[in-house]
């Protein structure tokens, strides 16, 4: 087997498109249904939103939602540099994200910091590059 996505089951399809294309800055291409696929580069090859009650009704087994910031999971995205952690952090806050932990260089040699989505799903933006004395 080898990876082939991740899916984000969404209330507000609209609202997360946008956030995901227009903050995070992801190549969306949504025809306004209630499922779209983000075709990536690299290990991951899809990045999917689709609407809950699409997937509730195909597996109604699968109902209990997290509320409020999801902790089960995260999306990362690598960013270069060090430095390019706070400038992305600072840049997705102001655009609507909102902020969970601020950049921070680990004890582990890694600049992470955490947003969340709108609907509460967590969000690292994170570098290994040492590029400054933090």
């Amino acid at each position: 087997m080898k990876f082939g996505a991740i899916s984000l089951y969404v209330n507000d399809m609209e609202t997360m498109v946008n956030f995901y294309k227009y903050v995070m800055g992801l190549n969306i291409n949504w025809d306004g249904s209630g499922f779209t696929a983000v075709e990536m580069e690299g290990q991951i090859h899809h990045f999917i939103l689709c609407k809950r009650e699409i997937f509730e009704n195909s597996i109604p087994e699968v109902s209990n939602w997290n509320k409020g910031i999801n902790g089960n999971m995260e999306i990362c995205f690598d960013v270069p540099k060090y430095s390019d952690v706070d400038i992305e952090f600072e840049r997705v806050i102001k655009a609507g994200a909102k902020p969970v932990y601020k950049p921070t260089t680990e004890s582990f040699g890694m600049r992470v910091c955490y947003v969340a989505d709108p609907e509460g799903n967590l969000i690292e933006i994170c570098s290994g590059n040492d590029d400054t004395n933090y």
